[in-house]
């Protein structure tokens, strides 16, 4: 009952699986487990599958390495083909660096060449300037701007123009013209159609050099501005004086019969003019209406326009008056200034003495030829410092102040003479106060 029962409950027990193996009299036998199955299992499996993939390998390696060797072709390619890209790319940047290297050196030829004009210009200037300061048009200082060299502050230096494309030359120009970045930098890992259009040093160039021929145009625009208007002043200022020359019949230097004297002895090879630009004629323009202005001044200079005794007192007039040793009616033909005894005389322009010495009423006395019949007598000195025939300034001292001849107190008679005939001083005096700023 016990066994039966055990039966129902745990089922029957599986058999065991024997391998028995005879060898003559040998008999042996090996229970076979389920694991040992497993694993003769697993092994034909895995066994199975090697020699399967192993068929399969062999069938297609043939596909594989053509499918390879096609892949290594076309990474060659492409390799090759990014080589031919950068080779390009190097070949367009370096022909833009030559072309932009030319295009630079091209405007620092030009500007350096406006340069040397602008230079030359004022090496022109400089005579004229010199003469307009000395007629007193203006002040040589800031009177006309030089050029300060623009270009040399903007331009690159072009002493070795065919520099290397290496560094140097490419280098020294972007060092003037602009700081920052190259202008043909190329990203990493990219080819010259990939790369965004930057600025060139052309284009930099380009901007810079207009500025500069800009600030070029400006200084001669000034200079030609000022150069026309020192000709216009000049211009007024000759016709002032000729004004005032005209006026006491003084004979004015005629530009015409200059130029006609001076053709009559002249020649040489015809050669063109150097350049027929509105300057240049505005130079020749300028020159001429100095020229002008020198004769007049000059003329102005020579003649007695100025006061014998600035600040002294006048103690008898030019005119008719009484006497004072007669006590009738005379003409008095100068006038008298009150001085102190040994007080230094002066001319009032300079000229040549041709009277030193006693002369009858007038005591000692020092007469002075200015030409164009202009002269001027100093009378009543105490002692004469000149001779006849000397050259005097208006800065020498001719005399020193006395009471001889016919004379009551120490006082100088100051005369004017015109062609021989006693004319008021104060004429010319007047007119000396309006020429004041046209001569010295």
């Amino acid at each position: 009952m016990n066994s039966g029962h055990q039966h129902r409950v745990f089922g029957r027990r599986a058999q065991e699986h024997i391998l028995i193996l005879a060898s003559g009299d040998k008999v042996r036998h090996m229970t076979v487990r389920p694991w040992m199955a497993a694993l003769a299992f697993c092994f034909v499996g895995v066994f199975s599958i090697g020699y399967l993939l192993a068929t399969s390998y062999l069938v297609l390696r043939d596909d594989l390495i053509g499918a390879t060797m096609a892949r290594q072709a076309r990474m060659q390619h492409d390799y090759e083909d990014r080589i031919a890209a950068l080779r390009a790319q190097v070949d367009r940047i370096t022909s833009r660096q030559l072309l932009d290297q030319q295009v630079v050196e091209d405007k620092v030829d030009k500007l350096m060449e406006q340069q040397m004009a602008l230079t030359s210009r004022h090496g022109k200037l400089d005579n004229l300037l010199d003469r307009a300061e000395s007629s007193g048009l203006t002040e040589k200082d800031g009177a006309l701007p030089a050029p300060s060299s623009p270009v040399q502050s903007y331009a690159p230096d072009v002493k070795d123009k065919r520099a290397s494309l290496s560094g140097s030359g490419i280098e020294a120009i972007e060092k003037q013209l602009a700081s920052g970045a190259p202008a043909d930098a190329t990203p990493d890992n990219s080819t010259l159609a990939y790369v965004p259009a930057t600025d060139t040093v052309g284009d930099r160039a380009d901007r810079i050099f207009s500025k500069v021929t800009l600030s070029l145009k400006d200084v001669e625009q000034d200079q030609r501005s000022r150069v026309e208007q020192l000709t216009s002043d000049a211009g007024n200022a000759a016709n002032a004086i000729e004004t005032v020359l005209t006026r006491f019949k003084i004979p004015v230097p005629q530009e015409t019969a200059a130029k006609k004297d001076d053709d009559d002895a002249v020649g040489g090879p015809y050669v063109e003019p150097e350049s027929n630009d509105d300057f240049n004629n505005s130079l020749v323009a300028l020159d001429g209406a100095l020229t002008r202005l020198e004769e007049v001044r000059s003329t102005a200079e020579s003649l007695p326009f100025r006061n014998p005794a600035i600040g002294k007192d006048v103690t008898s007039p030019f005119g008719n008056r009484r006497d004072p040793f007669l006590g009738r009616l005379a003409l008095h033909s100068g006038i008298d200034f009150r001085f102190s005894p040994g007080e230094r005389i002066r001319p009032t322009a300079p000229g040549k003495v041709i009277s030193a010495g006693w002369t009858g009423g007038y005591g000692n006395m020092v007469e002075i030829d200015h030409g164009n019949g202009i002269s001027t007598r100093y009378g009543h000195m105490s002692e004469v410092l000149v001779k006849v025939g000397d050259t005097v300034d208006r800065n020498d001292v001719i005399g020193l102040a006395g009471s001889t001849g016919r004379s009551t107190g120490t006082h100088l008679h100051y005369e004017v003479r015109q062609d021989g005939r006693a004319v008021d001083p104060v004429y010319f005096m007047n007119a000396g106060l309006k020429l004041a700023t046209y001569i010295k």
